[in-house]
Formats: structure tokens, sequence, C-alpha cells
């Protein structure tokens, strides 16, 4: 009898050879919309923690409240001044889609930030505490955003299109550019709140790092 090489049972064939790769499956814009509003949900209530916890965010956030501490400038003003030439990198290099779903979720944390005080109040919590689980939330969120191809604009973007386009971790480039930018809050603020937002970077920074690598997740 011909024993065909082919075969599973042919001798010398690998049994236990991997599987090809499942190919990717799209998001439908119902999981899309479900998912971008966790994601500016977990990174709204991070930022709120971190205010009334008096802790610094890295990033283009971050320089925009150095500026505006240090030299008087307006918040909102810098803020949109700074994340310019950021999305003129995810227009150029991420597409429309990306750049369009960024602009709405940077807008929808804006707006949930702002109605927070109404429906959320912390009367007590500690400034540890909130720099680990601060930073956890904001990293799950922006984790959530990402893998629906979206971001909360600024290093975000820098970071997802270091991920994309060169294969680095979006984790560590976001946790790369947020410690400096907090070290500088020393200029400003107290050192025990300096290390406490630089423990709240090294959470964001960690959780994107351990859970957004590049080609492990399919979904697009």
């Amino acid at each position: 009898m011909k024993i065909d090489p082919a075969s599973p049972a042919s001798p010398g064939s690998a049994p236990n050879a991997a599987p090809s790769p499942l190919p990717a499956v799209p998001h439908t814009w119902l999981e899309d919309a479900i998912a971008l509003t966790t994601g500016v949900l977990f990174v709204a209530l991070g930022l709120v923690m971190f205010k009334h916890a008096g802790i610094l965010i890295g990033g283009v956030a971050g320089l925009a409240f150095l500026a505006s501490y240090a030299f008087g400038w307006n918040l909102g003003l810098c803020f949109f001044l700074f994340s310019l030439p950021f999305f003129w990198l995810s227009w150029k290099q991420l597409g429309l889609e990306f750049t369009l779903k960024s602009l709405g979720s940077v807008a929808a944390v804006s707006i949930f930030t702002a109605l927070a005080p109404k429906v959320l109040q912390f009367d007590q919590i500690n400034p540890w505490l909130a720099a680990v689980l601060g930073g956890l939330l904001i990293g799950f969120g922006l984790l959530a955003l990402l893998r629906h191809h979206a971001s909360v604009g600024g290093v975000n973007i820098l970071a997802q299109w270091a991920q994309q386009k060169h294969g680095f971790s979006a984790g560590k480039v976001q946790l790369a550019v947020d410690l400096p930018v907090v070290l500088m809050a020393f200029f400003v603020v107290t050192p025990e709140r300096v290390v406490q937002s630089v423990l709240g970077a090294l959470a964001l920074g960690a959780f994107l790092a351990l859970n957004h690598k590049p080609g492990r997740y399919l979904g697009v």
C-alpha cells in the first residue's frame, strides 16, 4: 500500500506542527462603539482620580499643565497647540479613521471629565492608591481605544504609530515620554507629588507594555 506523504499518519510527518495563524476578525460598529465608550470612561475616571489626588499626568496633557502652571498660559489652548503635530502624524501615517476616532475620543474624555464632579465625588482617597489605580484605569482605557483603532491624542498617537509602523512596544514608548514630562514637575510641585506622579506613569506604561504587544491582538 502506498502511503501518502502528506497524510498526518505518514512516517516522518509532524503531528504537533503549529496551526496556521487565524485571520484577523474586523470589529463591528457595535463592538467599536462599546469599546470606545468603555475606554473613554475608564480614561476619564483615572484622570478624575489623578486630579483629586493632585497627581500629574504625562504626555501632552502634562506639558500643557506645566506650561499653564509655570507661565500662566491658557491650559486648553496649550493642550490644543501641543496636540496639533500628533494629529498631523495620525492623519498622515495612521489614516482618517484613526484620526476621527481619536478626535471623538478626546472630546468625549474632556466632556466626561468636566461632568464627573456632578455625578462622582471622592471624600477621601490616598494619593499613592490613586497613582496606582488611576494609572491602571487610564492604561486599561487606552488599551481598549488602541485595539479599536483610536487613541486620546498626543503621545498616544506617537506610541501607536511606533508600534504599527516600526514594531516598538506602545507601552514602552508611552512610558519613555511620560516619565521625563512628569519629572519636569519637580520645578512646580512638591517632590512627594512628583514621586506619586512617576508611580502613576509607571502603572500606566507597564499595563500597556504587558497587554499591547505587536502581533498579539488580531482584532482590527
